[in-house]
């Protein structure tokens, strides 16, 4: 098995560095000193299960790789529209993308039965963008539940969980999910094939929709969201009205509230990934994770009046988080003239 990581970072390494230890054929893309420690000392895996180094071949040019039979995308899924020079030399007619994302995934539609069928979210593939760098028909759809972070170039901390569901788009069990959930297995990971991937889709997704706009806003962590009554109170009402949102599109994933919102509470002081991305001036991804549900209440006629109120709030706060210094200075300073 051939195997090109795209974004390597602390979730594509984690995934490339268990499919070598396998015997996978292994190449990660990357770049920077990330890049260039893992070409010198190989990804080392910190890891409550085991620490382990592995030395798969590394670099910033995919056409160095040639075609493979798995792309694993650790790109951020606003990534994946401009992913398509990366991608493209690394397929041949049967190359599969296994796309590790958050949120609703560009795919969604793709091969399901029912009045959407083949319907296009422009929040998550605007313009047929995503389509056109990743075609639906080669994606494996992935719902990761592992948590790792980049502790040092070239350095992974796994802090837990192993799991990596997959799936296919039209519900099928595929041969090609099966030859990778046994790669994954192979090398020490969980990854179970879902005939319904959507289902783990929106039980992540209930976390995030609200956790992780929510963090950012108040800068605070997922203990406090959950210590702070009215704050919890404000995840209930996005976690219902987005199990609304899923039934009305056809999936009732059997989560309830209450035992989603116990899961984070043990999570403890966690800073979310939007959070992080905030503190360290990145996009933030939250196109996927709250934009494409609040569409697809519209798709499917479904009041969602707090979701509406965190997504006008976490769009400002992208916009505003995104403009550049000179810009918010003027703004400032009109502002401040103002009578």
């Amino acid at each position: 098995m051939k195997v090109a990581v795209v974004g390597a970072g602390a979730i594509g390494a984690y995934v490339g560095a268990a499919l070598h230890r396998a015997g996978a054929e292994v190449h990660l893309i990357a770049r920077g000193p990330h890049l260039e420690a893992m070409r010198r000392d190989g990804v080392r895996v910190l890891s409550p299960r085991g620490d382990f180094t592995a030395r798969p071949a590394a670099t910033d040019d995919p056409s160095d790789v040639g075609p493979v039979d798995y792309v694993f995308l650790g790109l951020k899924a606003n990534s994946y529209a401009m992913s398509g020079p990366l991608v493209h030399p690394l397929m041949h007619q049967d190359t599969a993308v296994v796309a590790a994302q958050n949120g609703i995934p560009w795919w969604y539609f793709h091969g399901l039965d029912g009045p959407y069928t083949g319907r296009r979210l422009d929040s998550v593939d605007p313009g047929g963008s995503v389509s056109a760098a990743l075609p639906p028909e080669r994606a494996v759809g992935c719902v990761v539940y592992a948590a790792t972070e980049l502790e040092a170039p070239g350095v992974v901390r796994h802090l837990e969980g192993t799991r990596f569901s997959i799936g296919e788009p039209d519900r099928s069990v595929s041969a090609r999910c099966l030859d990778f959930s046994e790669a994954m297995v192979a090398g020490g990971l969980k990854c179970p094939v879902e005939p319904d991937l959507r289902n783990d889709i929106w039980i992540k997704l209930l976390g995030n929709i609200s956790f992780n706009p929510i963090s950012a806003l108040a800068r605070a962590t997922m203990g406090q969201i959950c210590r702070h009554r009215d704050a919890r109170a404000l995840v209930e009402s996005m976690m219902r009205e987005t199990l609304d949102v899923a039934a009305a599109v056809g999936c009732r994933p059997g989560m309830s509230v209450e035992r989603r919102i116990a899961g984070a509470e043990r999570v403890g002081d966690h800073r979310t990934s939007t959070l992080q991305d905030l503190e360290k001036g990145k996009p933030l991804e939250l196109d996927v994770l709250l934009a494409a549900v609040v569409e697809l209440a519209e798709l499917a006629g479904t009041p969602v009046p707090t979701l509406r109120a965190v997504h006008a709030l976490a769009d400002l706060l992208a916009t505003t988080s995104s403009a550049p210094a000179s810009a918010s200075a003027s703004a400032s300073a009109s502002a401040g003239s103002a009578p």
